[in-house]
């Protein structure tokens, strides 16, 4: 999956950019007080996005 596509999904069920670390990007769930990092790559595992967004509480991308 593309990041961008998995952003747009984070963004778009109430997450925020917090701050970019050294390879991450770390993005926040104010409404379930979760937060999660997001790899700086092209290309993230749909494995992966699919934890990023159980971790931060919201459903997954469907693709």
């Amino acid at each position: 999956m593309k990041r961008n596509d998995l952003i747009r999904h984070l963004r778009k069920n109430g997450c925020i950019f917090i701050r970019e670390g050294a390879r991450h990007s770390v993005f926040f769930n104010s409404l379930m007080k979760k937060t999660s990092t997001v790899p700086r790559h092209i290309e993230i595992d749909n494995f992966l996005a699919k934890k990023i967004c159980r971790d931060l509480g919201i459903p997954p991308l469907k693709k």
